[in-house]
């Protein structure tokens, strides 16, 4: 069982940085991690993933060159670290954790654990 707990989202302008962080309750090297967003409304949607040693990534065109996913699995932490925020990347921020550290898992889906969530809001 892994537990997952975000923090560092707050209300920032658009323009503006924010940098998630992700901590987990144990070893998460067997694990791709990544990072969802969902806004009101809308379907939950994967915005960065990273698996093996943290060279491999992926993201969609939306965030893709705005966001940068990253972790430290000496601190069992994945971060995610947001540039030139936008009014539409308003929406509560979860990380999530797969087993199985392989590209099989860069789309996280589907996700073994979730955290409980952290509020991003982009104001224009």
């Amino acid at each position: 069982q892994v537990q997952l707990v975000e923090s560092g989202g707050d209300m920032v302008q658009a323009g503006g940085s924010l940098r998630l962080a992700c901590v987990a309750s144990g070893s998460t090297s067997n694990y791709a991690m990544g990072w969802f967003r969902q806004a009101p409304g809308k379907e939950r949607e994967l915005v960065a993933s990273v698996w093996g040693s943290g060279q491999n990534t992926f993201y969609p065109a939306s965030v893709k060159d705005r966001f940068a996913i990253s972790r430290d699995n000496a601190k069992n932490t994945v971060y995610l670290q947001m540039n030139s925020l936008k009014p539409e990347d308003t929406a509560v921020y979860y990380c999530a954790a797969k087993y199985g550290n392989t590209v099989q898992s860069m789309g996280m889906i589907p996700a073994d654990y979730w955290g409980q969530g952290t509020q991003v809001t982009v104001s224009s």
